[in-house]
């Protein structure tokens, strides 16, 4: 069976407090955008306690052991629960750039979750997926029904916003400069903004460059001022809206019609949303 990963972006995203645990509150709004990966699983009749769930990767490469990738992750959380599940095997096609701020492998995670869930017939609902999908990451909730949603916590308590981008386009340019999430918050002074994110993406979009805002990008900007040059690159292109997506390091700009993007020797990509 056959699933597509999704990608998303960050419209606005504020760094309001520093937590006792160490981690961060946020509050911020996911917008889903149409790239994705592709992740195939296939039920195993053959019993394999050593390799319960295999995974082969294709497309963008993704450092790091295989074991530690949120698919398989996600399997083996669910086998905690669930021990009479089957084992898989898992095809990764990346198509979404990596240590990008897009969640592609919060979204791999979630809708590995979302596929044994059918495959198995677990029969969980979207809340209870929602809720092991927390435990893989910040982020990876978003991913179990991604709509437009402002997200707050450390990115895990969700609530839908009204927000419809169709008919925009979106370009996105990842240059190729990995950015540290670690030292990207080590850059960040916790404040509330003057004006919440929610509140802001209910206004025009054209109004958006002056309220909307990713606390990331000043520190980040300072380490790797190419990345500031994209987003001002993006502005002149004709970007209504442009800003850094996550703790980068991928930058996308809001456009009203179909843009090329002049950027060599980076992942690029524009399309109607």
């Amino acid at each position: 069976m056959k699933f597509f990963p999704i990608a998303k972006i960050n419209l606005g995203l504020n760094v309001v407090e520093r937590r006792q645990d160490g981690y961060h509150n946020l509050e911020t709004v996911f917008y889903p955008v149409p790239i994705s990966d592709e992740l195939e699983v296939t039920e195993q009749k053959t019993a394999d306690k050593e390799h319960d769930c295999e995974l082969t990767l294709e497309g963008i490469a993704i450092e790091g052991d295989v074991q530690s990738n949120l698919v398989v992750k996600a399997y083996r959380l669910l086998k905690e629960d669930f021990p009479e599940m089957p084992r898989v095997s898992a095809r990764l096609k990346k198509g979404i750039p990596t240590q990008a701020g897009m969640g592609g492998g919060s979204s791999d995670g979630a809708y590995m979750l979302t596929a044994l869930n059918k495959i198995c017939d677990l029969q969980l609902s979207n809340d209870q997926l929602r809720t092991y999908a927390a435990k893989l990451g910040a982020d990876c909730a978003f991913f179990i029904d991604p709509q437009p949603q402002y997200a707050e916590g450390i990115g895990d308590r969700l609530t839908p916003v009204s927000l419809n981008l169709s008919g925009w386009h979106i370009g996105v340019v990842r240059p190729d400069i990995p950015v540290s999430t670690r030292e990207a918050y080590s850059l960040i002074n916790p404040k509330h903004p003057a004006v919440n994110c929610r509140d802001v993406v209910n206004r025009p979009v054209e109004e958006w460059h002056d309220w909307l805002v990713n606390d990331f990008e000043e520190g980040v900007f300072s380490l790797h001022p190419e990345l500031g040059s994209v987003k001002q690159r993006l502005y002149d292109l004709g970007a209504v809206y442009a800003a850094m997506s996550g703790s980068g390091s991928a930058l996308f700009g809001l456009f009203r019609k179909p843009v090329e993007l002049p950027f060599t020797n980076m992942f690029t990509y524009c399309r109607e949303l």
